[in-house]
């Protein structure tokens, strides 16, 4: 069974720093492409990144390029979302998720949430 758990959210200030992590199971994980998206209060899920299966190659949306960086250690089934000076735009529920069929994530965790306030 596939699983994927996220954690590291929480509460902080604009401008200031989290780093997400997500522990992958029941699955290859060194195999798969993966991806994080989020969900603002009343908004749709929106993608914010992915990376192959080996972290080379990385893409982010625009709206959080140079200040997100996404990687991943295969070794321990992780993947990780680090953070950088965050908005009160990017107050959502993060979470880790594999294959997009058509607009349905097949795959999400339960998420974490992130609040930005001061």
């Amino acid at each position: 069974e596939v699983q994927l758990v996220e954690s590291g959210g929480g509460l902080v200030q604009p401008g200031g720093s989290l780093t997400l992590s997500c522990a992958a199971s029941g699955f290859t994980f060194s195999n798969y492409w993966m991806h994080w998206v989020r969900q603002a209060p009343g908004k749709g899920l929106e993608w914010v990144s992915q990376c192959n299966n080996d972290g080379r190659f990385r893409h982010y949306a625009d709206s959080v390029k140079g200040r997100f960086t996404m990687y991943r250690d295969n070794a321990r089934n992780t993947l990780y979302l680090q953070m950088n000076n965050l908005q009160t735009e990017d107050a959502a529920v993060y979470y880790c998720a594999r294959d997009l069929i058509g607009t349905t994530w097949k795959y999400k965790g339960q998420g974490t949430q992130v609040t930005v306030s001061s």
